[in-house]
């Protein structure tokens, strides 16, 4: 595929984002300026402002002094870098593949995106004037190259479409700056007399190298196609990515819901011929307004399974607000897994009957509609201290790597942290004959013997833990321990679990 660029000049960037908020500045000419080796300086000027000859780099004080009335506002810094990555998201529903060009820029690549609009020219109509019905001054220009999409959007005057492989013919008539040349070189051409391109590309390399410097040349043939330019992209595509552009706005559940299913379907087959499955998946929706409405899905296996993922997604489409309509679907797959084959059956109509099929299935409704968050699978770990005993399991397809202690009952609910209670007991060392917890007293009348847990003197240090097994009057069961021995200074009662 012909590689394509977008370059997007937006001639007056700070001061249309500040007339946008103020649109009172909009007849009235207006400066931005910043402090610059303790002067005040001009760093950017609006469009009245420019046409009384004011350009940046002048200094403040001259510029107020020429032209009374002139209004003058404080530079932000780092305001040109925020505009250009919200407008380099907005894009994205233009092109996936978007990266700012700092001061005053975007550049899109556009390869294989242009006939989704009906062709380059309306494709470059559609971009430009959404981004001017927003309040921004903006020009655009297309070509095979990143240097000459910019060269042509900022110094072109005839065209802004190149035609493939018609980058040099482009370039010739215009200034040296178009190559994005450093200043010292641009001054040295000027006094040379070099002020086309045309006028210095014919000369031997050699004698432009010594005389103006490897740069000069990489620009060059980055502008002609000779050397390859990479793109720092602003959101880098998930390689797990599909996009629905849609030629009217879609505004029906009905339309959402088709949307997804086309998407899924693309995406799966993709996962399926590679033996994968997606374990997280994100739909993005672009609105016309220019906001993005997402929806997230999980699973506890790895799945391309469209019937069932379609399922997930059902559940978010009441939630997704479409507005004036959308015009983009986006779905991006960022967690994806192998896929057994045997894991595959299941799905499959004959099936082969194992148990936890349908528990799958239940808690990937489950986790999709309360969140993800409120269900947890606990594995047991290697270690002694009761609160660090278990973790967290990642799938269902996770293992444990050791077994369950059976030897000593552990109650059904653990608290994340033990709780301190107070205590009655008749004996030091006995187990205690009543407590009391959150203000609520509890009479003991039954409890089993202590058990020492010992404290993994490896990792850290401190007393031990005598837990007891105890039973109240109204027969509810409570796991109670004692920190250290009864006489030990700071001695402390502690409930850290429920029995069911």
């Amino acid at each position: 595929m012909q590689s394509r660029f977008l370059s997007l000049w937006f001639r007056h960037l700070t001061t249309d984002w500040v007339t946008i908020r103020q649109p009172e500045l909009k007849d009235v000419p207006f400066i931005l300026v910043a402090s610059e080796r303790n002067h005040m300086v001009v760093t950017a000027a609006n469009s009245l402002a420019e046409a009384q000859g004011i350009t940046v780099g002048m200094a403040a004080a001259d510029v107020k002094a020429a032209i009374p009335g002139l209004q003058v506002f404080d530079a932000q810094p780092g305001q040109s870098a925020k505009i250009l990555k919200q407008a380099g998201e907005w894009c994205i529903r233009y092109s996936p593949l978007i990266s700012v060009d700092l001061p005053q820029g975007l550049i899109l690549d556009i390869s294989g995106c242009a006939h989704l609009w009906g062709g380059e020219r309306a494709y470059l109509k559609e971009i430009v004037n959404r981004i001017r019905s927003k309040g921004y001054d903006v020009r655009g220009a297309m070509a095979d190259t990143v240097g000459t999409a910019w060269a042509v959007a900022r110094f072109g005057r005839i065209k802004p479409i190149i035609e493939p492989g018609d980058q040099a013919n482009a370039l010739l008539p215009l200034p040296p700056a178009a190559l994005r040349l450093e200043p010292l070189i641009l001054e040295r051409l000027q006094k040379l007399g070099f002020y086309t391109i045309k006028s210095f590309i014919n000369l031997k390399r050699s004698a432009v190298r010594r005389r103006f410097g490897d740069n000069f040349l990489l620009r060059l043939d980055q502008a002609l196609g000779n050397e390859n330019e990479p793109l720092q992209v602003l959101h880098p595509a998930e390689p797990y990515n599909e996009r629905l552009p849609c030629l009217e706005p879609v505004r029906t559940a009905t339309a959402i819901e088709l949307g997804i299913k086309t998407l899924l379907s693309n995406l799966c087959k993709r996962l399926q011929a590679e033996g994968k499955g997606l374990r997280t998946a994100v739909l993005k929706c672009y609105r016309l307004d220019g906001k993005i409405v997402d929806a997230t899905i999980g699973t506890n296996r790895a799945s391309h399974n469209i019937n069932h993922l379609f399922k997930l997604f059902e559940l978010k489409i009441p939630l997704i607000e479409p507005d004036l309509g959308i015009e983009l679907f986006t779905l991006e797959a960022p967690k994806v897994e192998e896929v057994s084959p045997d894991q595959e059956i299941l799905w499959s109509p004959e099936g082969c009957g194992l148990a936890d099929t349908s528990l799958a299935e239940l808690l990937d409704r489950l986790a999709n509609k309360v969140g993800a968050g409120n269900i947890r699978r606990y594995l047991p770990q290697e270690r002694y201290w009761p609160e660090q005993s278990i973790k967290k399991a990642g799938s269902l397809a996770e293992k444990p790597t050791t077994t369950w202690r059976t030897g000593r009952p552990r109650p059904s609910l653990l608290l994340p942290r033990p709780e301190k209670i107070e205590v009655t007991a008749l004996l030091p060392d006995n187990p205690p004959m009543l407590f009391i917890y959150k203000g609520e007293r509890h009479t003991i009348k039954k409890a089993d013997d202590a058990e020492r847990i010992e404290r993994e003197w490896w990792l850290d240090t401190g007393p031990h833990r005598d837990y007891y097994v105890v039973e109240d009057h109204e027969g509810r069961r409570y796991w109670l321990f004692r920190s250290g021995h009864y006489s030990d200074e700071g001695s402390q009662w502690y409930i850290h679990g429920f029995f069911a």
